[in-house]
């Protein structure tokens, strides 16, 4: 009840009906996955990472990185470069095998210490957008240059010696860099200031940059 009050008299008036959120879930069942079997909520986070995956490869105009973000893609990812960087190398210890510990160290590094880097950036450059969606669009936007990691390996099984390889290799790298940049910065640009959004943007040239370096690095041989 709510009391309202015109020229000292007080009137009841009765308050009736129901507040609702626009977005919002009308009751608890809708939210609650307690009931439902381990099956189909494995199959529908499944579904929404390989959502998310397809908005990166084919970028458009669209919030689902930023509205229902998650940390899954991104630690896929960064374990798959880990694991077919490590031992990449020519580099031997002083038991004549190389234990690829490094590699795998330095990838989980660059990638995760490297978003991070660029969202605080973006973050103290005014950008309305949280530190775990930040996180989470840059780590999915790593996909294009997994997938150029992944020519490059072939072309490795075929040829290591060539030329003519190394030019395809070096050109698919350059084409998922390209990609991965431009998908980052679709999902990214609108939520930084007008004026800002190069400085914003500066950092995660860099990101992918070094992302692709390693690739084309560590695939030489």
């Amino acid at each position: 009840m709510a009391d309202v009050e015109f020229h000292d008299e007080v009137v009841d008036v009765p308050l009736e009906g129901e507040i609702e959120v626009p977005g919002a879930a009308r009751s608890d069942d809708e939210l609650s996955t307690l009931d439902e079997p381990v099956k189909e909520t494995i199959l529908r986070d499944l579904k929404a990472v390989g959502n998310k995956f397809v908005h990166v490869l084919v970028p458009k105009k669209s919030r689902v990185l930023l509205k229902e973000w998650d940390l899954w893609g991104p630690l896929v990812l960064c374990t798959f470069l880990a694991i077919m960087l490590q031992g990449s190398t020519d580099d031997l210890n002083m038991m004549g095998h190389n234990d690829g510990g490094p590699q795998f160290a330095e990838v989980f590094v660059i990638y995760w210490l490297g978003a991070s880097v660029v969202t605080l950036n973006i973050k103290l450059l005014g950008g309305n957008i949280s530190f775990f969606q930040s996180i989470c669009v840059l780590g999915y936007c790593v996909c294009p240059l997994a997938i150029s990691l992944i020519v490059c390996r072939i072309l490795l099984s075929i040829s290591t010696e060539s030329i003519a390889w190394f030019v395809v290799r070096f050109l698919s790298v350059v084409l998922g860099f390209g990609w991965s940049t431009f998908a980052s910065t679709a999902f990214l640009a609108e939520s930084q200031p007008v004026g800002r959004k190069v400085l914003a943007m500066y950092p995660l040239f860099l990101f992918y940059f070094v992302i692709s370096w390693l690739i084309i690095s560590h695939t030489h041989s």
